[in-house]
Parts: C-alpha cells; sequence; structure tokens
C-alpha cells in the first residue's frame, strides 16, 4: 500500500507552523501540518504560570487577527498567546492533525521527495518545512552534578513557587525568564541569587512609547545578523505586572543578590566570574544608546513626544556589585534549588537529510535548506533580529512560501517541457 501523498508537510503548529500555512494557502499550494501535541502546545505546557508576552497586544500578533480580549498595549498571557493561535488556525482553515509525531524524514532513492515516518502512518511528501522553532531541547550546562543535593530544574520545567522546595533559589540567565522568575520567587518571600551575564537591556517605553515600537523606527528589527561577539547576548525586557523596563539595580534593592557568570561548582561552592560589574555597565550603555538614538529620531522628525529625563537616572551600584561575591557555599547560603535559565537548543534528530552542520545547525539562508526540498521557520536571526517573535515568524513563512513557489513553478515547467517534448 502506498503512503498518502503530500505536496508540503509542514511539522510543528505552533506560531511558525501556523504562519507557513497561512502562506501556503494563499498561494494555492496544497499542505498539511502534523503537530504531536495541541497547537501552540509549547506555550501552555512549557512555561510557567504567569508568563506573558514581552511584547504588548498590538505588536506581538500577525497581521490577520487582533487580540480580542486585549487592550493594545496590554500583554498577553501564555493561555491567551496560545488561544490565539488555536484561533488563528481556526479562522485561516489550516489544515492541521493533531496528537501525531513525526519520527523521521528521509530523501526518496530514485524519486523526488521525502518519505515521512510518523506515529500515524507513512507519508510521501515533495517538499518538508520543519517549523518546530528554537525551543526544542533544554540546555543546563554540566556545572553541578546530579548527585548534589540540590534541586536543578531548567525554566521550562518552573511553574510557580509552590513547586519548589523550601529554601533559597539560585537562578542562572539574566534574560526574559530569568529576571521575571527571579523577581517572583523573591516575591513569594525567598532568598534569591541572580546570576547575570552579558545582556541588552532596553527600555520597556520612553517618551511614551513602547521599545518594540523604537526598535521597529530604529530599524534595529531588521538588523540582519547579532554584532561580533553578541551571538548569545540576551534581552532582559519584561512585560510582567504590565511591563516595566528591567533594571538590576532594582531587583538588588528589593532583596535580590546579583552576581557574576556561574562558572563551576565543586564541594559545595559555586564559583561566580568577577563579570558582574562590567555586564550591567555593557547593558547599560545599551539602554542609553537607545535612549540617544530615540531622542535623535524624535529631534530629526519633529515629533511631538514628552521628554523624559528621569529615565536616564540610575541607581548607585548596590554592594553584590560593588563588593561581589566569588565564591558562595550554597548550603551555607540555604540555597536548595538553582533553576537554569539558560535556553535550549535544536533537536532535529529526526529529519534525517544532509542538511546540518557538523554541530547539529541547519544549513540555511532565510530558512531555505542546503539539502533540496527542505526548509527552516522559527530560527533565531533567520532573516533578521525579530525572527524570533510572533510578527517576525509570520513575514520569514512568507519567504519561505515564496521559494516553495518558485521551486514548484520550475517543476511545472519540466513536465510541461516533457509533454511537448514526447
Amino acid at each position: 500500500m502506498s503512503s498518502p501523498e503530500i505536496e508540503v508537510l509542514v511539522v510543528g503548529a505552533g506560531q511558525a507552523g501556523v504562519a507557513m500555512s497561512e502562506h501556503l494557502t494563499e498561494q494555492g499550494i496544497p499542505h498539511l501540518v502534523l503537530e504531536r501535541h495541541r497547537i501552540a502546545e509549547r506555550w501552555r505546557s512549557e512555561r510557567w504560570d504567569s508568563l506573558v508576552a514581552n511584547g504588548p497586544a498590538w505588536h506581538d500578533r500577525f497581521p490577520g487577527l487582533e487580540f480580542s480580549d486585549l487592550e493594545p498595549g496590554e500583554f498577553a498571557s501564555k493561555e491567551q498567546v496560545a488561544d490565539y493561535f488555536a484561533a488563528y488556525a481556526e479562522k485561516i482553515g489550516a489544515p492541521i492533525r493533531c496528537g501525531v509525531e513525526v519520527t523521521s524524514v528521509r530523501r526518496n532513492t530514485g524519486a523526488p521527495g521525502f518519505q515521512v515516518t510518523t506515529s500515524a502512518g507513512d507519508f510521501s511528501a515533495r517538499y518538508v518545512v520543519a517549523a518546530t522553532g528554537p525551543f526544542q531541547r533544554p540546555v543546563i550546562p554540566a556545572v553541578v552534578p546530579d548527585t548534589a543535593n540540590l534541586t536543578q530544574l531548567h525554566s521550562s520545567k518552573y511553574r510557580n513557587p509552590g513547586q519548589l522546595p523550601e529554601g533559597g533559589v539560585l537562578v542562572v540567565g539574566a534574560g526574559s525568564s530569568g529576571v521575571q522568575i527571579a523577581a517572583e520567587i523573591q516575591r513569594s518571600g525567598r532568598q534569591v541569587y541572580l546570576s547575570v551575564g552579558p545582556h541588552d537591556r532596553p527600555p520597556r517605553s520612553y517618551r511614551g512609547r513602547d521599545f518594540c515600537w523604537w526598535l521597529g523606527v530604529l530599524n534595529k528589527w531588521e538588523a540582519s545578523a547579532p554584532p561580533q561577539g553578541a551571538e548569545h547576548v540576551t534581552i532582559a525586557v519584561s512585560g510582567a505586572d504590565g511591563g516595566h523596563t528591567v533594571d538590576f539595580r532594582n531587583l538588588a534593592a528589593s532583596g535580590i543578590t546579583l552576581v557574576g557568570r556561574t562558572l563551576a561548582f565543586d564541594g559545595g561552592n559555586m564559583t561566580f566570574g568577577q563579570d558582574l560589574g562590567k555586564n550591567l555597565a555593557q547593558g547599560d550603555a545599551n539602554y542609553l544608546a537607545v535612549l540617544d538614538e530615540a531622542d535623535a529620531y524624535v529631534e530629526r522628525n519633529g515629533l511631538d513626544l514628552p521628554e523624559e529625563p528621569e529615565a536616564r537616572e540610575l541607581r548607585p551600584d548596590p554592594e553584590s556589585v560593588t563588593n561581589p561575591i566569588l565564591e558562595l557555599n550554597l548550603e551555607d547560603a540555604g540555597i536548595t534549588t538553582i533553576i537554569w535559565a539558560t535556553g535550549f537548543a535544536v533537536d532535529y534528530s529526526w529529519l534525517q537529510v544532509d542538511a546540518f552542520d557538523e554541530k547539529g545547525r541547519p544549513r540555511q539562508q532565510r530558512g531555505v535548506s542546503t539539502e533540496p526540498g527542505i526548509y527552516f521557520l522559527g530560527l533565531p536571526w533567520q532573516s533578521r533580529r525579530g525572527s524570533s517573535f510572533i510578527w517576525g515568524v509570520w513575514h520569514d513563512a512568507k519567504y519561505v512560501a515564496d521559494q516553495i513557489s518558485i521551486q514548484r513553478g520550475y517543476l511545472a515547467h519540466n513536465e510541461q517541457s516533457a509533454l511537448v517534448g514526447s
């Protein structure tokens, strides 16, 4: 019995898969989206309870649908985001099959396309789009052994302070996730240490406009690649509590102890880098540079936006910066839990084609793979800085759909030429 034939198979029904389906539908390209769980499942089950989007509702959405239950300046909860994508998929009539896991994709031998093995049987696909996004495999650095008398979990497994054992908490990673989790745990009455590495720290808002707007009009979303040496620099920004600028000095004033990058663990002692002051200073420089560019933009365009001189006022460095902790005995400090807000790695073990480098990273340009017929969507910096964001993946999906359409045109021409030749 032959496998069902599909023109384009899209793997994953998160924001990338839904966007891909919309653009394929608009171009009249037959396709099927397979999702192993529910639509936008990672938003529902792999995020902490109080998570909200980092961008306001007017910005972090697809062009074809607004959030029905939010004001433009509000920040969507994780459930509202997941419901949004489910509603969007219904609106566009996306052909999504949930509960189907793709276990392997292999190129056909002596025939075009790919053989796809799934939990619901085999398929044959001319093109395959890997739309599983960047949050596939949680990364926990090999610093603290599992045998240590500590609870260790990745931020993707954290839900709320109530799930943690009694005692203090060390949060490693000071991007959006680490900052929000640390603040929430501290408010619950626990002692929290926050390990701060290099980061960008844009203003949440400035002169009456959100940072998403500023990065847009200043063309920062369109940057095609991160600055040299900043490939892994996180963005410390928060939509929590109505949205606010992340200020590590304010976090210290609230009772959180700041430390530098987490380096090593030995005999119950954690060693931290001497880079805390440097990391905060570089974050401040990034923050102030955005303010400078924003002020110049206002003046250049004659905009009537209120001045905000207080935005440049920074607190003095706290004790944890002027006299940094370089080594800490976790038991003596009462720390019983480490939360690793240290990001994710991709996992394309199911995609068994020649499309990856020696480190398992996709070889691609704007989502077009070096393996003909394979495409990627939802990668950080896929085409621009904004590619990791909801609106950014929608635009990337349009480009990928265009490329598939172009390839279909070549094949159609070949088939027509063969008929004429015969």
